[in-house]
């Protein structure tokens, strides 16, 4: 019998940043061009909220309070598990970085129109609940629980 490879996974953290107003602080990655709330994997050695001002402040410029986990996310065909809190902005003007062509104020119509489900669904999530969401996607769209 042959083994089974044993899986691999890496974990990724967000920060969805939403202002007084109700808008959401979204990039523009460099990488591939789509529209995300700020993010990517976390290091060895920081905690998911470390992690997560950390990956807010490289991709935006801004700052954040981290408030609360809103959601773990399965991307089954990369094979990464993100972990997505609600933030809050205390410092810092938003603007383009290495990391990011664009970074903008978004309305949750506007990232429902302009992102893609799986993406937009994190955001969704942070704003419309205080239970903490668990969803699977390929990368694009959301699969059946």
């Amino acid at each position: 019998m042959t083994p089974r490879p044993q899986p691999s996974h890496h974990v990724a953290v967000a920060g969805v940043a939403v202002r007084d107003d109700g808008r959401v602080l979204v990039v523009q990655r460099r990488d591939n061009g789509r529209w995300e709330a700020p993010g990517g994997v976390l290091e060895l050695d920081e905690t998911f909220e470390a992690g997560v001002r950390r990956e807010v402040a490289e991709e935006t410029g801004v700052t954040v309070e981290v408030e609360r986990l809103t959601g773990v996310y399965k991307n089954l065909t990369r094979g990464v598990v993100a972990l997505v809190y609600r933030c809050r902005p205390v410092a810092g003007e938003p603007h383009p970085t290495d990391e990011s062509q664009r970074v903008e104020w978004w309305t949750a119509d506007q990232v429902r129109a302009r992102m893609a489900p799986a993406f937009a669904i994190r955001i969704l999530d942070a704003l419309d609940t205080n239970s903490v969401a668990s969803r699977a996607h390929d990368g694009v769209h959301l699969t059946a629980r």
